[in-house]
């Protein structure tokens, strides 16, 4: 994925293409692969801003990820979604950091710490 390519794509490629980037960020973070997982980190920001980007907001198409069976794909369209969908995207955050399964718990912990301080305010 070209991240110029992005603003051409319809918004079910989109979605698409943010379950794949989940899936291979999910493969390298379990394999320990920092500089994979940082440059698939640079390729979703740019699905979620184009989502962002289109007339009425398009980034509560996300919130249908919710119930994927991959808890990063989960925790990526909660994290994505806390603009649009506040109530339901800190419901999925608090079940995965209620469930323990790591390092989704831990990531999920962190989102919503960083929601209450007011150190991450969603746009």
């Amino acid at each position: 994925m070209t991240v110029r390519a992005v603003p051409t794509w319809d918004d079910a490629d989109l979605l698409d293409e943010f379950v794949k980037i989940a899936l291979k960020q999910d493969d390298a973070e379990l394999k320990g692969n920092t500089r994979a997982f940082n440059r698939l980190f640079t390729q979703k920001v740019a699905i979620v801003d184009e989502l962002r980007s289109r007339p009425g907001d398009h980034r509560n198409l996300l919130t249908g990820l919710y119930e994927h069976q991959n808890l990063r794909v989960r925790l990526n369209a909660a994290r994505a979604t806390l603009a649009v969908a506040p109530l339901q995207a800190r419901r999925v955050l608090e079940q995965l950091r209620d469930w323990g399964y790591p390092p989704y718990d831990a990531d999920a912990r962190e989102t919503l710490r960083a929601l209450d301080t007011g150190f991450f305010v969603p746009r």
